[in-house]
């Protein structure tokens, strides 16, 4: 085994371990933005689910922090649509709601489809900068089968660093900031789409089409590409079932997160 191997399966079993988050090393606003982002990665790496709840005293238990940097960091996380409080410090990840996804998806669709017709230019071929791009995703997205990521988390990585590419290649730091947050909120039930792998290899086939769609300089074969990509997708999530998000529990080892209870609530 190399070094390299040897300090990513150290960083790997590190990330796995509960943070605590000691009061002399760090200030209470430094501690609440630790427990966010723990708490955050959590909900993304579905070890806790939607439905899930936890309480303040849970939360500051499980860091070593006070009940203040807790509160403020599930305040925070309520900001971002992925935790709601309901009574007397008790906290609850935001449960699957239909209509809100939906609601997310067409607004994906929106900014995407937006963004790709301005990948081209008034002469209505590709511009040159976008082909380079182009180039670079094809290096990622065209490697052989049996080279192809399998793991689901890695996958949702690949999958949004492809989207946002597209759509920051349309050099609107708007756009790019409102697709970040229409991907920050759809993440989890796309990890529990792929937390199977079922769905990896339809994945790779069709990015390769939206790219070769480009290269070609098809703009309405590009646009009609991803509507039909994005679509799966959202039909994806309307599949979602209390069954699948049992899965999703057994296969990220519920005991990795002490602080949530081994519950599932029935989609909202």
């Amino acid at each position: 085994m190399s070094d390299t191997d040897t300090d990513t399966e150290t960083a790997t079993a590190a990330q796995r371990e509960p943070l605590r988050v000691t009061s002399t090393t760090s200030s209470p606003a430094s501690r609440a933005d630790l427990v966010y982002l723990s708490v955050r990665e959590d909900i993304f790496d579905m070890h806790l689910l939607p439905g899930d709840r936890v309480t303040e005293a849970s939360i500051a238990e499980r860091f070593g922090v006070s009940r203040t940097p807790a509160r403020e960091a599930l305040q925070r996380l309520q900001g971002d649509g992925l935790m709601r409080g309901y009574v007397r410090g008790g906290w609850e990840v935001v449960p699957i709601d239909f209509k809100r996804f939906d609601d997310l998806y067409e607004m994906r669709q929106l900014i995407e489809s937006f963004a790709l017709a301005k990948l081209f230019g008034t002469d209505g071929r590709l511009r040159p900068e976008v082909a380079q791009l182009v180039d670079r995703l094809e290096q990622v997205w065209s490697v052989a089968p049996e080279q192809r990521t399998r793991a689901g988390r890695d996958m949702v990585v690949l999958d949004e660093a492809f989207h946002q590419a597209l759509v920051g290649a349309a050099d609107n730091a708007e756009l790019g900031s409102a697709m970040q947050r229409v991907t920050d909120r759809i993440r989890v039930v796309r990890r529990l789409d792929l937390v199977r792998g079922d769905c990896i290899a339809e994945t790779y086939e069709e990015h390769l089409a939206i790219l070769a769609a480009l290269r070609a300089g098809d703009r309405e074969r590009a646009l009609g590409l991803l509507a039909h990509h994005i679509e799966g997708s959202r039909a994806g999530v309307r599949s979602m079932t209390a069954e699948r998000l049992r899965h999703a529990r057994s296969a990220t080892k519920p005991d990795s997160v002490p602080y949530a209870p081994p519950r599932v609530r029935g989609p909202a």
